[in-house]
């Protein structure tokens, strides 16, 4: 069995992170959302990927994972993104004659997709689709199960939904699905939808398997979302100190990797310090990722994912629900007179109104 990755998207919802790096490359617990979806892939058997990129997402997806033993990654560009059908459409060639699964690659699964593929294998469906409850069925693919566990409908962003069950981001499907995606029409928003693919199944009598997920599942299609996966993650930490410790508090689930060095600072698990940071007479609190090679001097910060090479320096307000993107720098000034100079990308949120 093989599986699709498609990552050639723009990630719109995360600017200003993503007009720099791709979605996929982005970081939570400080491994990159592509990878995580990897290692998942890997965890079900599945070592043959296929990876849909652009001109502009190769490159930084490829260095990213770079490097990772035990998988054979296909690269499979898309000149235009069309919709998750047309991208799955791009990977005919690489898919073949073998059943394959669609792996959303922004989309994150406490419990891994194994439950997917093995259902897959165990009922020979045509098709087996995770499915989730969520609170705003309207914003994604919505379906509708018969009471034998099966899917009767499937549609796609439905303004009035007819169920909460939402499509959550892995698919399986036996390779027929090619010739069905092979004849699909474009959607009123222009684009070639999936789930109208999968409703072509379920109208010619194919047997579409709705599993719904187990354990959290996100979606990080949003800034939040990526905090919020980050807590999620560092739940599930087992501490270990591998680095430097002097003259600190250290409490709860706390990783400190090598090389890194925590002197007169106060560390809040669950909480992931990366290699080769510093952080002097700190404050460290619970939920928080720090990259490798960053330093936090005279600061502190909770429930934050902070990206590699970053700089906070002598803060005099907690940085809290932060998203700090690779090599940001956050420096204070004590003394008068004082004043605010910032550098900020288009779409940027900064709130000077936290008490």
């Amino acid at each position: 069995m093989k599986a699709i990755i498609p990552a050639a998207g723009l990630g719109t919802r995360l600017r200003p992170l993503t007009y720099t790096r791709p979605k996929p490359v982005l970081k939570v617990a400080n491994k990159p959302i592509i990878l995580l979806a990897i290692e998942n892939l890997m965890a079900a058997g599945i070592t043959d990927i296929g990876i849909i990129v652009s001109g502009l997402t190769r490159k930084d997806i490829e260095e990213a994972i770079n490097g990772t033993p035990g998988v054979n990654i296909t690269y499979i560009h898309q000149g235009e993104t069309l919709g998750l059908g047309h991208a799955v459409k791009m990977a005919r060639e690489f898919v073949g004659d073998e059943d394959f699964c669609v792996y959303l690659g922004d989309n994150l699964f406490g419990n891994g997709i194994s439950t997917y593929v093995e259902r897959f294998k165990e009922t020979q469906a045509d098709a087996v689709i995770a499915l989730v409850e969520v609170e705003n069925p309207s914003s994604f693919g919505v379906a509708v199960l018969n009471e034998a566990g099966q899917i009767t409908q499937l549609i796609e962003k439905p303004k009035v939904p007819p169920s909460n069950l939402a499509v959550a981001g892995v698919y399986c499907f036996k390779p027929g699905i090619m010739d069905i995606l092979e004849q699909l029409k474009p959607s009123a928003r222009g684009e070639y939808e999936i789930t109208d693919a999968i409703a072509e199944l379920i109208h010619s009598g194919q047997t579409v398997i709705g599993e719904r997920v187990q354990g959290w599942w996100k979606d990080t299609g949003k800034p939040y979302d990526l905090i919020d996966a980050n807590r999620l993650l560092l739940e599930s930490l087992e501490p270990r100190i591998e680095g430097e410790v002097i003259e600190s508090r250290i409490t709860g689930r706390v990783v400190i990797e090598q090389g890194a060095v925590v002197k007169n600072s106060i560390i809040m698990g669950p909480a992931l310090i990366g290699k080769d940071v510093v952080i002097e007479n700190a404050y460290v609190g619970p939920f928080t990722s720090i990259g490798q090679k960053s330093r936090i001097c005279s600061s502190e910060v909770e429930y934050s994912v902070v990206d590699a090479e970053v700089v906070i320096d002598h803060v005099d307000v907690r940085l809290q629900e932060c998203l700090l993107g690779l090599r940001a720098q956050i420096k204070g000034k004590t003394g008068v007179p004082r004043a605010h100079r910032f550098i900020l990308s288009d779409a940027s949120v900064l709130d000077l109104s936290v008490q």
